[in-house]
């Protein structure tokens, strides 16, 4: 199978999606840091790369976040080909496996909470190069995690505001606001 890698721009600057014609993982594996790469062949050799600030793998891409004072149009291409030749080797995004079928639990509202973070917003987060998380549930405040692009991007709280809150408050009256937990 040839592989062929394109990337898509995010609404986060500082981060760019390599997206691939083939499965990579299911699920989803963040490695905001170089020290948390260190089980992620794939990940640990993205990171030594001197401008390569975290790397997020989902379904068939990564999320490429770069260090400042960096170009995209100067360092693209060598992620491109990086990417292409890490998947063409199969290397791997994480050295145990796991069953990624995802578990809900708590009470009911807090499993409706979640999986309708998963049937809804995950799908539109991780179509930006991104992850959502739930965290808690508590006095009608839902806490989640955004890793990806979505962490640190500027339209994360527009999108956390008008877009994941709105959906929950009209699903799940219960629901009063929506926070993001900083990473």
């Amino acid at each position: 199978m040839t592989i062929n890698v394109y990337t898509e721009q995010t609404p986060n600057p500082a981060t760019m999606k390599f997206m691939v014609n083939k499965l990579l993982i299911n699920g989803s594996e963040d490695f905001a840091t170089k020290e948390s790469a260190e089980h992620s062949p794939f990940a640990k050799e993205l990171f030594k790369f001197n401008f390569v600030n975290g790397v997020f793998f989902a379904s068939n891409f990564v999320t490429i976040t770069k260090t400042e004072g960096v170009e995209w149009p100067d360092i693209e291409p060598i992620l491109k080909e990086f990417v292409k030749g890490a998947v063409e080797s199969e290397y791997k995004i994480k050295e145990e496996t796991s069953d990624e079928t995802p578990t809900f639990e708590g009470t009911d509202l807090e499993i409706k909470i979640q999986q309708i973070l998963h049937d809804y917003v995950r799908p539109a987060v991780e179509q930006d190069g991104g992850a959502i998380s739930y965290k808690s549930f508590d006095d009608g405040i839902v806490t989640v995690e955004l890793r990806g692009s979505c962490s640190g991007c500027p339209s994360s709280t527009i999108t956390l505001k008008s877009g994941i809150q709105n959906l929950l408050q009209r699903m799940v009256p219960e629901v009063k606001e929506v926070v993001s937990e900083a990473l």
